[in-house]
């Protein structure tokens, strides 16, 4: 069955934070992919072709709509800044049959990081960042509400204040 782009979302962390530190969602978060590419060896010899695998390269592309102040961005720009490894999961926001969150987690390095002013006003955030050696899958506990529910608002009655009214390009 074909699974909705939406049920994933992007935790990054600096790897300078101290231990219990927690990751920063990735904000505004419009497209993501996880992509693995390996060169094949392959050799002619008087007895025939010889056909291995060789390296092995990952990285993750992210884009996102861009905010100056979302903490998610900036970690990974200043990661690229600061010459840093940076830690990434790509989260499932369903839970599985453990009730946890399947996840891959990777150290990366930020290959590069570009902000963007397309034609239609709207400015996007894109980067890519390379995985450092290979990402391992695993299990999280369940995420807090705020975490899987970003951008989204609650039901109101009327009358109601609107105390937590959806975030901007929600």
């Amino acid at each position: 069955m074909a699974r909705s782009g939406k049920k994933s979302i992007i935790i990054v962390q600096s790897v300078t934070k101290a231990l219990g530190d927690g990751g920063e969602l990735l904000g505004q978060l419009s497209e993501h992919s996880h992509g693995k590419e390996n060169e094949l060896m392959d050799e002619q010899t008087k007895f025939g072709r010889i056909l291995a695998y060789g390296n092995t390269s990952e990285s993750f592309d992210i884009t996102a709509y861009y905010d100056p102040a979302d903490a998610g961005q900036n970690a990974v720009a200043d990661a690229l800044d600061n010459e840093e490894q940076i830690k990434i999961w790509e989260v499932n926001t369903d839970l599985n049959a453990n009730g946890k969150h399947d996840a891959i987690f990777a150290y990366c390095l930020v290959e590069n990081s570009n902000k963007d002013s397309a034609g239609d006003g709207l400015e996007e955030f894109s980067s890519t960042l390379q995985v450092y050696g290979k990402s391992q899958k695993g299990e999280l506990d369940p995420l807090p509400p705020e975490m899987l529910d970003f951008g989204q608002y609650g039901f109101e009655q009327p009358g109601e204040t609107g105390a937590t009214e959806p975030a901007a390009g929600a």
